[in-house]
């Protein structure tokens, strides 16, 4: 029997050393190409990501309402469902107002002879007698509190809710001024008394609505220095 001089020089233990050694060279080079396919994993899933957001951003349905939405200015003589009329102004109360004070007020006005009265009265601010509402069956009037430093802003993101949720709902819609001096009349603060609005209101717009008898005008270009980057 063969005794070993030496713990050392034992052959198990030999292989173990070497089992080790290998070990230790061998885990920096797959500890590399970990953390090489880790990070190509995640360049390819940051990739697709962006791909993808791009893409839904191009096919994004309120984004091309807000650009393809068009002022209409000829009206069918019928009028639109009621329920389609209250989502288009469901979405005028969701417009952002200065701290959320709700400043504006929205009239919607389908009873002809009103419409009528009001056509007339705005028409009379121009020194005409014709339709300024161009036959356009219902009436949507903005009114803002004076009393809110940001009312005329306010009212004025009403009207943009009012103008692109009708586009969006399938109906044609065109912003009408002469709110203000309409209202501002004694014959137009009679009216709100009659409706029961009290208090220091203005007229901000009129917002026509309907079933488009026109095609949608074609866009015009938009201007070169529209938008300006500041990098």
């Amino acid at each position: 029997m063969h005794v070993w001089a030496a713990a050392g020089n034992c052959p198990e233990r030999a292989a173990a050393r070497n089992r080790h050694s290998l070990r230790r060279q061998t885990k920096p080079i797959v500890m590399k190409y970990l953390m090489f396919a880790l990070a190509l994993a995640c360049g390819i899933m940051t990739s697709c990501t962006g791909a993808q957001n791009e893409s839904a951003m191009e096919k994004n349905e309120t984004l091309e309402n807000l650009k393809t939405r068009r002022s209409i200015r000829a009206y069918e003589d019928r009028m639109p469902p009621k329920d389609l009329i209250e989502k288009v102004l469901e979405a005028g109360t969701y417009a952002p107002t200065g701290k959320g004070s709700q400043s504006p007020v929205i009239v919607a006005v389908t009873d002809k002879a009103t419409r009528d009265k009001l056509s007339r009265m705005n028409a009379a601010v121009m020194g005409m007698d014709s339709d300024p509402f161009y036959g356009a069956p219902v009436v949507v009037v903005v009114l803002a509190d004076r009393k809110f430093p940001t009312y005329l802003y306010d009212g004025s993101l009403v009207m943009g809710n009012l103008l692109n949720a009708a586009h969006a709902a399938g109906l044609g819609s065109c912003w009408i001024h002469r709110a203000k001096e309409v209202f501002d009349s004694d014959e137009g603060k009679a009216l709100l008394k009659e409706w029961g609005i009290e208090g220091d209101y203005e007229g901000i717009g009129n917002c026509i609505l309907g079933y488009p008898a026109q095609e949608a005008p074609a866009p015009k270009p938009r201007k070169a220095d529209y938008i300006r980057f500041i990098e």
